[in-house]
């Protein structure tokens, strides 16, 4: 009975992963404001744009400059569109599936971006011109040598480097945060024979 119990106590604890519907909501919250944000943005650049149009906002630095883009980043893969909607769409269900680990509110940020981003250029690919699954993203934030992109792509990119951050410094989707086991400190001066080892005369 003693030993059993010295055994069970000696065991190390697992992290207990919490539910934490407070994450849930934070995560739903970013999701909906940058897939909203991007919808938003999207409606006034087509309804008030003509495309190729280009417009001066802070220039040499930012221009409104509206494009429909058929690949991802650079114009990359223009020719294989459903290739980018499948991706999207696998991302999206991706993230879904690992909300049941969620217990960071980083987490929930980055996670929520990168969804709302996700689904902001998926609509797009569904719903636009030229067909479905095959239409073409609308992008009009123009800034100097640099691809032209929209706020979807800046959420997208912004949920992945804090996810690289939090990686680097070892905090789980749970909350919980890898530390490195100390490395155990060897005695400066063992006493002689104390390891067993045979000392000449």
């Amino acid at each position: 009975m003693t030993d059993d119990l010295t055994d069970d106590a000696s065991r190390p604890e697992l992290p207990v992963r919490k539910w934490r519907p407070a994450m849930l909501w934070l995560f739903a919250g970013f999701a909906v404001f940058a897939y909203v944000f991007d919808q938003l943005t999207k409606l006034w650049v087509t309804s008030t744009m003509t495309e190729g149009e280009r417009i001066p906002v802070l220039p040499p630095l930012l221009h409104w400059y509206y494009i429909r883009n058929s690949g991802a980043a650079f114009s990359i893969g223009e020719n294989v569109t459903w290739i980018f909607t499948i991706v999207m769409a696998g991302v999206s269900v991706a993230i879904l599936l690992q909300l049941r680990r969620l217990g960071s509110a980083w987490w929930a940020l980055s996670l929520g971006l990168l969804l709302g981003g996700a689904l902001g250029n998926l609509t797009d690919r569904l719903f636009r011109e030229p067909s479905f699954a095959m239409g073409h993203v609308v992008d009009f934030i123009q800034v100097p040598n640099f691809a032209i992109f929209n706020i979807a792509d800046s959420a997208v990119v912004s949920g992945v480097v804090i996810i690289c951050l939090l990686t680097l410094r070892g905090v789980g989707m749970d909350g919980t945060r890898q530390v490195a086991a100390p490395k155990s400190a060897k005695p400066a001066n063992p006493a002689p024979g104390s390891s067993g080892e045979t000392v000449g005369e």
